[in-house]
Parts: structure tokens; sequence; C-alpha cells
């Protein structure tokens, strides 16, 4: 038993001053580069990429403008796809009366008006059908990028916003368990314990 308290003294002897010393440490702040959210969100608003900058991510401004070019691109190719088969469909809709060879040469892209019996309505209806259902398909996916690009716009204000309030954010590895022996109260009584500090 007196082993085991000659340890301890021993322990808490040596361990006193490391864990001072650690402590010296942890109370003096490090520098460091404090971003204004605010700032970040106005200067991302301004020109997409600009809040990025500011808190030095500038890796992020060309994941941002290859996300803008991708989805301009996309609403682009959509809208040609949506304008040929809208065209289409109204060109094939105002007349069954037409030359089909000058028809079908307007709209090359599109094979399969080239296999359709231009003297048939029913070949006619069914023609009619599928271009409004594509029209209807290209026009919704270009609806659909322009409200991606409004949500893209917005979450890069979001985050800069966010990278500048975590500017100040420790992420260090010193994560570390320290402790030392002590004599705790409890009920009147005294009892020899070990407090453990995380530094973190």
């Amino acid at each position: 038993m007196k082993i085991f308290f000659i340890i301890l003294f021993f322990l808490s002897v040596f361990s006193a001053p490391l864990n001072a010393q650690q402590q010296t440490n942890d109370t003096i702040p490090l520098p460091s580069e404090v971003h204004s959210p605010k700032k970040a969100s106005v200067y991302s608003a301004i020109l997409p990429g600009l809040g990025q900058a500011y808190n030095k991510k500038y890796w992020k401004i060309p994941v941002i403008y290859l996300g803008f070019g991708a989805i301009v691109y996309y609403i682009d190719w959509n809208n040609d796809w949506y304008k040929l088969f809208r065209n289409a469909y109204k060109d094939l809709s105002v007349t069954g009366d037409f030359d089909s060879d000058a028809y079908v040469a307007r709209y090359e892209k599109l094979p399969y008006l080239q296999t359709i019996d231009y003297t048939s309505k029913i070949d006619i209806k069914n023609t009619q059908d599928y271009l409004l259902k594509y029209n209807d398909y290209f026009r919704r996916n270009r609806d659909l990028l322009i409200i991606g690009t409004a949500v893209f716009y917005a979450l890069n204000i979001i985050d800069a916003s966010v990278d500048a309030h975590l500017s100040d954010f420790d992420i260090s590895d010193d994560l570390s368990l320290n402790w030392k022996p002590a004599v705790t109260t409890i009920e009147n009584q005294r009892y020899l314990c070990f407090n453990c500090f995380i530094n973190f």
C-alpha cells in the first residue's frame, strides 16, 4: 500500500510542472486571421468566387466556375433541342399539306421524321404527340437547370459565409489527455482520485 502512495506522490510531483506548462501554453492565444462572414457573403453575392478568395480558399474558385459553366452549357443544349421540337411541332400542326422532303430537310436532326408516312393522319397525329412530348421534356430540363443556377449561386454565398465563420476554428491535431492525482471531498470524506484533462 505504501508503494502505491509513493508512486502517486512521484506522479503528482513530476506531472504537476508538465501540466502547468501545458496549461500555460494553452492559455497563449495563437494568432489567427478572422474573416467576416458578412463581408464574405456580400463579396460572393457581387461576384461568385470573390468570397472564397477573401477567405483564401482559392482552390474553390475554379470549382465554382466549372459548375456554372456546366450548368450554362446544359441550359443552352436543352434550349436548342426544345426550340427544334417546338418549331417542328408548330410546322406539323399548321397544316397537313406540306412538302415532306423540305420539312425533313429543315429538321434533319430528327431522323424519326424521315420514317413517317405524311399521307397518313394516324402517323401525323403520332408524330405530333412525339414532338410535343420531347418539346415538354427539353423545356422542363432547361427550366430546372435555370432554377439549379439560382441554387448553385446561393450555395456559393452560403459556402463563403460558413467558411468565414469557421476561419478561426481550431482544427489542429493537438488532441491530448492529461491526468494527475487529486484528493476530493464527498460528504465530509476525503477520497484519492485522478483528474483528467482533455485538450481538443
